[in-house]
């Protein structure tokens, strides 16, 4: 499996990264382990997650994804050093969204604890905070780099203004940057990507692994009308994605399916491989065939002319 350089990090990640959002809500734990044991058998590296995963479940108290991941590395074949384990702090976890330091150095043994390890490989600020300076925030971090506890930093949600604004308080204040984004970014999600943001990290050398790459599963094809979304999970999520450009992107994937005989899902990711600054898109399965599917994509290629389609459907 080739491996992607994640910009200056010094990781280096399979071109699919496996998102444990699942873990606990849509997957089980007999089938989250499943679902981790078989990615890794098939060459991929990177389980993304986060400490408020999953509380939006009614009986969840956020870290049930974690707990998850924690629980199947202390039995799996997989030794910690092959796994890239990358979490998120400073989502509301009952304290409100913040990115202040006391709370930083706490979670961050909360979440040590419930994934059974020393040491994060990839460490994010989930969502910006204006009420903490950017220099708080890093200088948490860099102490939790010098003892060990995690290896990289980055960040998510993020616009170009924000991040640029962190590199120069890192720079001012002697801190560690940002060296990572994880942004919103799929064919009908690409405005808050594409452009100066986009190019901003292509220019500073930011690793790019996006969310809701299969926009909530709407990109996988099984979507085609509100019905199908009845009942689901992501019902209302969905939903906003089956309109005449969602519909234009179907088409356009149905095309390239028939064209090359992969699926949806698979070329959806196999764009994402392909567009600037992606390093590797996040992406959820919630059985072994799904998992099949997504280890897929990490090695299709598609023509300059199947891109070009997919570029315009969704533009």
């Amino acid at each position: 499996m080739e491996m992607r350089r994640l910009g200056k990090t010094g990781l280096s990640v399979a071109p699919i990264v496996i998102g444990g959002n699942v873990f606990g809500w849509t997957a089980d734990e007999k089938t989250s382990f499943a679902i981790l044991d078989a990615f890794f058998d098939a060459g991929l590296n990177t389980i993304d997650t986060a400490d408020v995963y999953s509380s939006w479940v009614p009986g969840n108290k956020g870290g049930d994804s974690e707990e998850i991941i924690g629980r199947w590395l202390s039995q799996a074949k997989v030794s910690r050093d092959k796994a890239v384990i990358v979490t998120k702090v400073g989502s509301d976890m009952g304290q409100g969204k913040t990115l202040k330091e006391t709370y930083i150095l706490k979670a961050v043994e909360d979440s040590l604890s419930r994934l059974q390890t020393d040491y994060i490989d990839l460490y994010l600020s989930h969502w910006p905070d204006e009420d903490t300076p950017h220099e708080e925030t890093l200088g948490a971090y860099a102490k939790l780099k010098q003892q060990g506890k995690i290896r990289a930093i980055g960040c998510s949600n993020y616009d170009a203004t924000l991040l640029q604004a962190s590199f120069a308080a890192a720079e001012k204040a002697g801190l560690p940057r940002y060296d990572v984004l994880q942004p919103e970014y799929n064919l009908y999600e690409r405005a808050s990507f594409e452009g100066p943001l986009a190019d901003l990290c292509v220019k500073e050398d930011i690793g790019v692994i996006t969310y809701f790459s299969l926009a909530a599963g709407f990109l996988t094809g099984k979507y085609r009308s509100k019905s199908d979304t009845q009942g689901r999970a992501r019902e209302g999520r969905v939903s906003q994605y089956l309109d005449d450009k969602g519909l234009r992107i179907l088409a356009a994937l149905d095309t390239v399916s028939s064209e090359t005989g992969a699926a949806p899902a698979e070329i959806s990711l196999a764009w994402l491989l392909r567009k600037k600054g992606v390093t590797a898109p996040i992406a959820s399965a919630t059985s072994l065939s799904q998992l099949e599917s997504l280890a897929k994509s990490a090695t299709l290629a598609l023509s300059d002319e199947a891109m070009a389609l997919l570029d315009e459907a969704g533009a």
